[in-house]
């Protein structure tokens, strides 16, 4: 009897697989990220009592009610597809809803405040990327004030594209310990300036974002960070507070506008009388969550805002050459990162591979008895406060935003007013 021949599978291009490799990326995250990272609020309404006085916060499930495949054995069968539809297939569409989304286009839309800022002080720590400057280029388009501290060495070149008044020089340079040392002087100069709180940033984040209604609309001056101290200031025990990572809010997904009591990272609000100081070489954000949430603090992730932050270890400068660069016959630095927290967390680490690299997995589960802890006094506005944020369309012929239809507005009493910083 022959043997049936099996179809000869289609070799794909290289561009054709690195989409692939992006879709199974993108959908392992949102997995992960919907099976433990928002777990600690249910998905019914536990958190609006929390999120009371903040920015309106609508986040539905718009996950497909059914998927399918759907086989051409032609072009042109394609193509009456495509028309039955009303949808545009090509060779690199991977999949489309029917009917076709009404999301419109995002990238003309602004949320739009009244130039309120943070007011608490605000850091960049860079070393070696004087030309990207993604985050000092963000905090500028956005009107947020800040110091940029640099090492002594490259004081020249950063002087020479950044206000010299913004730049913070550290006394020491090429220490070999990562940005550990910068971090510490960073807290040393916030706590003798006299605030109770600092923003400490990595310097690679490209743009801010709010999440409201399934949409994540870039913002224009600093109401997401005036917005997170002000809920952080209503509580007694919150040691380290920050904004989500933009690849780690599925906009599809059900999920609420705060995370307690998990890590932090790179966009990090830490009060400064804490008693501790950041230590090691590697995953020193982390690591920092996990002392203070063994302390008895609260960490407070805010998915409502979001940063845009590049992918660690894709560009030059920063960590990349002085932590990473592994030489021969030693172990590659992702695994040398996982292995250094479990030596200092071996209790709620695990070591593991995840998309063909080495990763370290926490357990948060033991933190969930840190209460958040009201302070005396605190009045809480029982509504919505966009902190002055407006959703508007930016005109392509002038630049100028317009007004889109108002979302749903706060009953009762007004909310606080503020002067700009």
């Amino acid at each position: 009897m022959d043997k049936k021949l099996k179809p000869k599978k289609k070799k794909l291009s290289i561009r054709e697989k690195a989409a692939n490799d992006r879709e199974i990326k993108k959908r392992e995250l949102e997995r992960v990220e919907l099976s433990g990272q928002h777990t600690l609020f249910s998905l019914d309404e536990d958190w609006k009592e929390l999120w009371k006085g903040m920015p309106e916060f609508v986040q539905e499930d718009l996950h497909p009610f059914q998927s399918i495949l759907v086989h051409f054995d032609s072009y042109e069968n394609r193509v009456a597809f495509s028309k039955l539809v009303n949808q545009t297939i090509t060779d690199m569409t991977k999949s489309v809803w029917y009917p076709k989304p009404e999301i419109g286009k995002i990238s003309d839309k602004r949320h739009v405040g009244k130039g309120l800022n943070p007011k608490y002080p605000v850091y960049i720590i860079s070393k070696g990327r004087w030309e990207q400057r993604l985050t000092q280029r963000s905090l500028e388009e956005i009107g947020v004030p800040y110091h940029i501290v640099v090492e002594p060495q490259e004081y020249d070149n950063y002087a020479a594209v950044i206000d010299p008044d913004k730049i913070l020089v550290l006394p020491f340079s090429n220490l070999g310990q990562g940005s550990i040392p910068a971090r510490n002087w960073v807290w040393k100069h916030a706590k003798e300036s006299g605030a109770e709180r600092h923003w400490i940033l990595d310097d690679n984040i490209r743009w801010f974002y709010r999440l409201n209604r399934n949409l994540k609309i870039r913002v224009t001056d600093g109401a997401i960070f005036r917005a997170a101290e002000e809920f952080v200031d209503r509580y007694e025990n919150v040691a380290i507070a920050g904004f989500q990572y933009f690849m780690f809010a599925p906009r599809k997904a059900k999920f609420p506008p705060i995370k307690l009591n998990t890590r932090v990272y790179s966009m990090i609000l830490i009060k400064n009388d804490i008693p501790f100081k950041w230590r090691g070489r590697y995953n020193e954000d982390t690591d920092l969550s996990l002392r203070a949430l063994k302390d008895g603090w609260c960490t407070v992730l805010f998915n409502a805002f979001l940063g845009d932050k590049q992918t660690t270890m894709t560009a030059g400068g920063g960590n990349t050459e002085s932590l990473y660069n592994i030489k021969e016959g030693e172990k590659d630095g992702r695994r040398l990162m996982a292995e250094s927290l479990y030596e200092q967390h071996p209790d709620v680490t695990t070591v593991t591979r995840k998309w063909g690299r080495w990763q370290h997995h926490v357990d948060y589960s033991p933190f969930e008895k840190n209460k958040l802890i009201l302070r005396k006094g605190v009045e809480i506005y029982d509504g919505v406060d966009n902190f002055g944020m407006e959703l508007k369309v930016i005109e392509p012929e002038n630049g100028k935003p317009a007004s889109l239809p108002p979302s749903r507005k706060a009953v009762g009493m007004l909310p606080p007013k503020r002067d700009s910083l």
